[in-house]
Order: C-alpha cells, then sequence, then structure tokens
C-alpha cells in the first residue's frame, strides 16, 4: 500500500529529515511487482536499511523498503548449509541467526548494519572476511522486463565494496533473495588483525567468541545510529601503488598499512582523516566522529548537504595534503 509524503527520517541512520513522494514497504515478491507496475513511469528508487545512505534532497518519487523475511535451510552437509535469506532480513540478525546454530563464515561481519538485500551491492567487508567469500547467489528483479534472474558469483563481479550492483546495474535491478554458503564444525576462521587478535588472546577460537569480540571492538569505535546519526564507515580506505606508498611513507613513517596485492598496499581512511585534525570536529549539527575519523555523524539537525559538503572538504584536504583520492563508501541521494 502506497503512502504520500511520507517522512524517510525513521529510514536512514544519519537520521536526516526529508520527504518522499511516495512510500511502499514490500513484504514480497509478488507485491513488489504489483507496486512497481501501479507505479508506472514514474521515478523510483529502494532503500535498504537505510544504513549506507545519505539523502541530501526530498525525493519526487517513489521509495521502496523492502521488508520480505524469511531464512531458509537449502541443502546440508556434514560440512556445509546452503541457506536463502529474503533480502528484508536484518543483517546482523542473520549472523547471529548463524551462530546459534554454529554456521560460520560470517561471524566477522557481526554488527555491520543494513539489511541482506543491500548487503551484496556493498559487498560488505570487516576484520579480513568480505561477503563474496560466503555468497553462493542470488535473485533479482529486472526493473525493465519485471521478471526475476538468478546472480552467481561471478556474475556480481565483486570487488572491494563493489559489485556490478553498485556499477552498470545500479537501478536496474532489486535483489530480492540471497543464498549463502557457510560451514559446519571445522570452520576456517580470520583474526588477523591487530585489534581482533589481542582481543581473542587467551579464549577459544570459536565462531562465537570472534563475534563477541567484533561487536565489541564495533561498539567502542563506532556510535550506535540509535544515539546519534551516521552511517558507519563514510569513506573507503584508499588502495594505492607500492610506490607512491613509499613516498607517503617517507614523511609519515607512522603511517599504518597492511598489503593489498604485491603492487598495492591499502591505508586506514581513518588515519588520514586524523592526522588532519578533523576527528571530533563539528560544524554545527555536522561532524566527524570523537573516535573514528572514518565517521561522519549527526548530532541532530544536520542536513544531508551539509554532510556532503564536510565530506567533500575531507576529501580536497586529502588529496592536497597527502595525494590520495579518497572515495566515498556511502550512497548519496
Amino acid at each position: 500500500m502506497m503512502e504520500r509524503h511520507f517522512s524517510l527520517k525513521n529510514y536512514n541512520s544519519f537520521g536526516i529529515e526529508v520527504e518522499t513522494e511516495f512510500f511502499a514497504a514490500i513484504s514480497n515478491e509478488a507485491e513488489l511487482i504489483e507496486v512497481l507496475k501501479s507505479n508506472g513511469n514514474k521515478p523510483f528508487r529502494v532503500l535498504g536499511g537505510g544504513s549506507n545512505v545519505l539523502l541530501t534532497e526530498d525525493y519526487k518519487g517513489l521509495t521502496l523498503v523492502m521488508q520480505n523475511k524469511g531464512i531458509s535451510i537449502l541443502e546440508e552437509t556434514a560440512s556445509h548449509v546452503l541457506i536463502e535469506v529474503q533480502a528484508g532480513e536484518n543483517w546482523h540478525e542473520l549472523v547471529l541467526w548463524a551462530l546459534e546454530n554454529d554456521f560460520g563464515g560470517i561471524e566477522n561481519l557481526a554488527l555491520i548494519p543494513g539489511s541482506v538485500g543491500a548487503a551484496p551491492i556493498q559487498n560488505i567487508g570487516a576484520y579480513g572476511v568480505e561477503l563474496s567469500s560466503v555468497f553462493h547467489r542470488c535473485k533479482a528483479l529486472d526493473l525493465e522486463s519485471l521478471s526475476f534472474n538468478e546472480f552467481d558469483k561471478a556474475a556480481c563481479e565483486f570487488g572491494y565494496r563493489s559489485s556490478v550492483f553498485k556499477t552498470h546495474l545500479k537501478g536496474k535491478v532489486i535483489i530480492t533473495r540471497v543464498q549463502f554458503k557457510l560451514s559446519k564444525k571445522t570452520h576456517q576462521t580470520h583474526t588477523q588483525y591487530g585489534a581482533l587478535q589481542a582481543s581473542l588472546q587467551g579464549k577459544e577460537m570459536s565462531i562465537q567468541n570472534i563475534a563477541a569480540s567484533v561487536i565489541a571492538i564495533r561498539k567502542s569505535k563506532l556510535p550506535d545510529p540509535a544515539q546519534i546519526g551516521n552511517s558507519g564507515s563514510f569513506f573507503k580506505n584508499p588502495v594505492i601503488p607500492v610506490n607512491q606508498f613509499k613516498q607517503l611513507q617517507e614523511n609519515y613513517p607512522e603511517i599504518p598499512h597492511y598489503p593489498d596485492t604485491a603492487e598495492k598496499i591499502k591505508i586506514p581512511a581513518g588515519w588520514l582523516i586524523e592526522k588532519l585534525g578533523y576527528k571530533g570536529k563539528r560544524f554545527g549539527d555536522a561532524g566527524v566522529h570523537e573516535k573514528q575519523a572514518l565517521v561522519l555523524v549527526n548530532y541532530g539537525n544536520a542536513k544531508g548537504v551539509e554532510l556532503l559538503n564536510l565530506a567533500q572538504q575531507i576529501q580536497e584536504q586529502v588529496l592536497q595534503n597527502f595525494g590520495v583520492q579518497l572515495e566515498v563508501e556511502v550512497n548519496i541521494f
């Protein structure tokens, strides 16, 4: 059922007050097709969990929110389980469900906000694990033909915080359900990140303990959107050529870094931003979080455009001072 002149303040984790001309919450695939047919050729967009978006203006069109729910086991062997999850499920709730069933592979991705349907678009990742490592396939509605297609891992063209759904299929399909292949009993764990290693010292290397450590670390570093508006990491960590990194290292020997490939080095965007003095800085109600410079925050009534201006200011300063171009991780509307 469509609603008119609907506020999206409660549907974006920044808590930005913007209005959409039409709004519909979708509970199943048939309803999705029905709403799109009734919408005709008018503009529309899809919000997932609203946790990876910055809304900068009112929307003259239809905003859809996927609220279809359900987790089912399709296949099970002694070592693996294949599950199918509806797009409207909350990602962290899925992680908790997997932990309760001792299914491994997504424990490092605990407490990442957002919906399951939005997760492949961004190829969400944390602490050395990306969604692509457990992804099997997904079902998506083609918006031109209103028919469903399936995408296997290769077709999704996963990259660092990217996929085909974020590039040339952006705005052309809607993901309705996702399949994941998770491990049973013998789990291959990933604990190479320093903070995670330190937190797990002396503990059993179970997926439950790994998730608990990830949750504790994230809570200590990242603000709760229910307390202060934010969308987590606003920028991607830049990946730069080795030669460029060596030049930076000459000027900043203490710069943290992680190998990406033989020719590329990943450096923390938060370190670059903090080095410029932005950590904890506030411009009206728009600001940079006091504990994590990678996170932009809405202290109350910031407009989306104010946060966008701050982001662009940071990008310009990082480029000017370090020669590094920061890419925005969130989707800007």
